[in-house]
């Protein structure tokens, strides 16, 4: 395994656990490039600044979520990592304008990112499967009507 291939799994594996799983948002700027592009923006400014504010937004939201990383594949070529994540959480704010029911829901995602020769992110991918989260917490309030 060559220094690159070592350095790309271990930022993407340091990623995950020190900003998705510990929450430690002052070490954010030590894995993002000041000029990180977030290529999955969402509806926001995709800067670093904004994917940064969108984390904590989703924290808030679900602020037990727990991130456990499935897979990281590795193309030291194109200098990317992806990640295959999945995660439990329960929702405590409003998701997309459904008020909080403190449902526990699961659901899975993708990352992909790009990491430049000093180990920062520079551009990122995301997916997740939002439409699963949405109709976990719909069910669960249907569920809990009818009881």
């Amino acid at each position: 395994m060559s220094a690159r291939y070592k350095q790309l799994e271990d930022v993407a594996r340091d990623w995950m656990n020190t900003i998705w799983t510990k929450k430690e948002f002052g070490q954010f700027s030590k894995f993002h490039h000041p000029q990180m592009t977030d290529m999955s923006p969402a509806g926001r400014d995709s800067n670093r600044e904004a994917y940064e504010e969108s984390i904590q937004a989703l924290f808030q939201t679900f602020p037990n979520f727990t991130a456990f990383v499935e897979d990281i594949i590795v193309d030291e070529l194109k200098g990317k990592s992806a990640i295959r994540w999945s995660a439990s959480a329960s929702q405590h704010g409003d998701f997309y304008g459904l008020k909080p029911t403190g449902k526990a829901i699961f659901f899975t995602g993708i990352e992909i990112l790009a990491i430049d020769q000093d180990g920062l992110i520079t551009e990122r991918w995301g997916e997740w499967d939002g439409l699963s989260i949405l109709e976990q917490i719909t069910r669960s309030n249907e569920t809990d009507a009818n009881d």
